[in-house]
């Protein structure tokens, strides 16, 4: 085992054994930090916080300071683990068997962190003096979270401070089956709904003197599901409505409520936007409770707007990296849920690629070593690509 992947193996190791749970550090920014930091790297923490929010830890960190500047990002915040008991290695001990990385993140994304350091800093002590350009590190512990803290404060400290780069990679798992399948260029949209209907409580023998809005409540949800958003575009699959929770209240079998709620999610692509689904849903709502006596009230969350990466040389010259390092042309896609390269995307053209979603969220979350290994490879490789044909459009 070479020196740069046993870096990768044990950079892995020691941020999983950080039990940073969204929002909880445990160690994992100061550990990155110490590593940077010994390279050379001018490293900034940053601990953000907001209302009705808890504070959160980041870095941001950069080797050199000339051009072109291209920066790698990701999160080291992971979700609970769950019962640990049905764990068959400890979630957080990063432990070792057949050639398995077990534990919370190995994949969902401190495998990656760790592939991302462990080339780039390998990458630049091979250049010594003759490195041209930088390095930048956009580290978050908020991604898992709200992503208020995270992400896009970094981004407007360093919209502030003029550190702009070219170019981000985000070391997101991308791949369904096997390493090199898939780069992300962009994400469909996410917009969160709630719907209540308001009618008259009653008793169900006596219904001419209530108003169900269980039965408007359907009758809404119907008209929801009653045409497809879309049929898809060329880089996106078809937006998809989906009610993810129905909820009345009512204990009483014998008692008409007097309100019914649902709540939905939309993944929606390139041709909308946020508001125009809002205003359909609402002609759709008042269109299925036209001659009722039943009101309505339908909120939204804040959304995440949809974005795509034009296809062009950041994401070829990543697909040559794959097909040096595996063999495979990776395909060009934007299915999956979302993630901070959304925020980024308004800094500079970003692409996301990373290890396998197949364990991600999962019990007994896991990373092949080989392919821990094989995926510092392709970052290494992509650092030689980038900075010999810079510029990049």
């Amino acid at each position: 085992m070479t020196r740069i992947e046993e870096r990768a193996i044990e950079l892995a190791r020691a941020l999983i054994r950080c039990r940073s749970v969204t929002p909880e550090d445990a160690g994992a920014i100061e550990l990155l930090d110490v590593v940077l930091g010994k390279a050379g790297a001018h490293c900034h923490r940053l601990t953000f916080s907001d209302t009705d929010t808890p504070k959160v830890e980041n870095l941001y960190a950069r080797i050199g300071d000339s051009e072109p500047h291209l920066c790698f990002a990701g999160h080291t915040d992971v979700v609970p683990p769950g019962d640990e008991s049905l764990w068959h290695h400890p979630p957080f001990a990063a432990e070792i068997a057949d050639g398995i990385l077990y534990g919370r993140g190995a994949s969902d994304m401190k495998g990656a962190i760790a592939a991302l350091v462990a080339a780039a800093l390998d990458f630049v002590a091979a250049k010594g003096d003759d490195f041209e350009g930088s390095i930048s590190f956009l580290i978050t512990g908020d991604e898992e979270g709200p992503a208020i803290n995270g992400t896009r404060k970094v981004l407007d400290w360093m919209r502030a401070k003029n550190e702009l780069p070219d170019h981000c990679v985000v070391g997101e798992p991308t791949n369904a089956t096997k390493l090199g399948e898939t780069i992300k260029i962009g994400r469909r949209g996410s917009l969160n709904g709630r719907l209540i209907v308001m009618g008259v409580q009653g008793h169900v023998a006596y219904p001419h003197l209530a108003a169900n809005p269980v039965k408007g409540l359907i009758r809404v949800l119907d008209r929801f599901y009653d045409e497809p958003l879309d049929h898809g575009t060329a880089h996106f699959s078809p937006s998809n409505l989906e009610v993810t929770s129905i909820d009345v209240g009512n204990e009483a079998v014998n008692v008409i409520p007097a309100k019914a709620e649902a709540r939905f999610n939309i993944r929606f692509n390139d041709r909308h936007e946020a508001k125009t689904l809002e205003t359909l849903l609402r002609q759709r709502t008042v269109q299925a409770l036209e001659g009722t006596d039943l009101g309505f009230t339908l909120v939204f969350e804040p959304p995440s707007q949809a974005f795509i990466t034009t296809p062009g040389p950041l994401d070829a010259l990543l697909s040559e990296a794959v097909r040096d390092v595996t063999g495979l042309m990776p395909s060009l896609s934007t299915d999956g849920g979302t993630s901070d390269a959304r925020f980024i995307k308004d800094l500079c053209p970003v692409v996301e690629f990373g290890l396998l979603t197949a364990s991600i969220h999962k019990i007994d979350e896991h990373v092949a070593v080989a392919d821990l290994t094989r995926l510092t490879a392709i970052y290494q490789q992509f650092l030689e690509l980038y900075f010999a044909n810079f510029p990049v459009a």
